[in-house]
């Protein structure tokens, strides 16, 4: 079964977040919450308090297939802030193992130099943030291993293609239809 951590710091985008944690728990991949603060309970941007399964340290990243960093403020500056997010990022990476990010989270993997020559889309205050990346402006971006998405109204195409990416377009668009989604421009 394939498996997905979610990271959640306070101030995260909830719409985001649970968008993919619902639409992949559908697809029956296991999706881990996970708190970057000492506390289960992460506080969204938007004063919609989450109870996460893991707390960052209880978690053995090496089991996970993907990482998924949902946006908000303060939420990405929070994400960035942590070096241990930073740490399993750069492990991702250099494994080549899936990476979501999507709103303002994409910042965190430009801070990194993860998106540097990789085509990648973001919330468009945050564009000029993406130093070295190639701006699509599509709704979902995937390059290589990396997935990025603009913000909360392409939750359910970045969750969609997050399903593709890990268990292929016929799971994603049976999840499609199984919600009703019928968006004009299905960017999975």
């Amino acid at each position: 079964m394939k498996q997905v951590s979610v990271i959640l710091a306070d101030g995260f985008e909830e719409v985001e977040a649970l968008t993919v944690v619902d639409l992949l728990r559908r697809a029956r991949i296991y999706v881990d919450t996970v708190s970057i603060t000492e506390e289960y309970t992460v506080h969204g941007s938007h004063g919609i308090h989450v109870q996460t399964e893991d707390l960052f340290e209880e978690v053995n990243f090496v089991e996970s297939d993907m990482i998924v960093l949902p946006g908000g403020m303060p939420g990405t500056t929070n994400l960035d802030a942590h070096a241990g997010v930073r740490r399993v990022l750069r492990d991702f990476a250099d494994e080549g193992k899936w990476i979501g990010a999507i709103c303002a989270a994409p910042t965190v993997l430009s801070n990194m130099g993860l998106l540097k020559g990789k085509r990648a889309t973001c919330y468009p205050s945050m564009e000029p943030q993406l130093t070295g990346a190639a701006l699509t402006g599509a709704a979902v971006t995937v390059d290589g291993n990396i997935v990025t998405s603009r913000g909360v109204g392409t939750a359910i195409d970045f969750a969609l293609k997050l399903i593709e990416v890990l268990m292929g377009k016929d799971k994603a668009d049976e999840i499609a239809e199984s919600i009703v989604y019928e968006a004009k421009h299905k960017g999975f």
